[in-house]
């Protein structure tokens, strides 16, 4: 029995020591991120709680894109940003120069902020009309759908319609446009989980004869051009003319005989 007991406690003291051991390393270090927003700006900062090595500066990162780095030795780092957050929302990370590197990151997340492409489309009637709208904002859409003038709620691929739309973008697309019933006001919405969004797209159809227009226009404004003219000749006084014709080269001709006649007279004179 006592050397079961032995055993035991042997057995025992090498768990306690493999515990304390595995403690004795310390807790993986832990990054505490927060963000505030007041009076126009976003403060982004990053505290680094037992870093287990010298912290040799900081980075941070939206993505791709490097946005602040220094050298400090600091725990704490911060980042500012002019401006509402939704105009800035997305995915930061702050990085600590340590070895190994220890990052954190910061979502600022907001509803749907909608933009259309263009706020007002214009296609020809029987073509093919395509509305679209974007969502830069962060998080993703889940779910987008379209209406008309606010009320008519668009299904995709019922008649003419047809909806394409991803994460962050939508498109409307109208086949065989009618003037009478595919002019008017689009909405595109969008929803993500903090809730949503929209903007509005005007949709205009012209006739098929609207290019003619302009060409139309310019054959009309000659034909009045050369009507005024063929009557203003028309009205023309007769003195007038006469004067034209008195004002000619008939003068002239008499005068240049005379001049002739004199210059053979004082030859023969001779």
């Amino acid at each position: 029995m006592a050397a079961g007991t032995e055993g035991v406690r042997g057995l025992l003291a090498l768990l306690v020591l493999g515990v304390l051991a595995a403690g004795g390393q310390g807790t993986s270090p832990d990054i505490q991120t927060q963000f505030t927003s007041t009076h126009g700006k976003l403060v982004l900062s990053c505290n680094l709680t037992e870093p287990h090595s010298a912290i040799d500066g900081h980075e941070w990162k939206y993505g791709d894109k490097i946005l602040q780095t220094d050298l400090e030795s600091s725990s704490v780092t911060t980042y500012e940003i002019e401006g509402k957050k939704e105009e800035h929302s997305g995915i930061y990370q702050c990085i600590f120069k340590t070895s190994p590197e220890i990052k954190g990151e910061i979502n600022i997340s907001v509803v749907p902020q909608v933009v259309a492409y263009k706020k007002s489309e214009h296609g020809n009637e029987g073509d093919t009309g395509v509305l679209t709208c974007k969502n830069p904002s962060f998080p993703p859409v889940i779910s987008w759908t379209w209406s008309r003038n606010g009320e008519q709620s668009i299904i995709n691929g019922s008649g003419r319609y047809i909806i394409k739309s991803s994460s962050n973008k939508t498109e409307l697309r109208i086949h065989k446009l009618n003037i009478e019933e595919d002019t008017g006001d689009y909405q595109c919405i969008a929803t993500n989980v903090f809730g949503t969004g929209e903007a509005t797209v005007n949709l205009r159809v012209r006739s098929r004869l609207a290019a003619l227009w302009p060409f139309l226009g310019i054959v009309a404004e000659v034909l009045v051009l050369v009507t005024i003219i063929f009557i203003y000749e028309k009205r023309r006084k007769p003195d007038e003319v006469l004067d034209d014709d008195d004002g000619g080269s008939a003068p002239l001709k008499s005068n240049a005989t005379n001049h002739k006649d004199k210059n053979v007279r004082q030859r023969n004179a001779n």
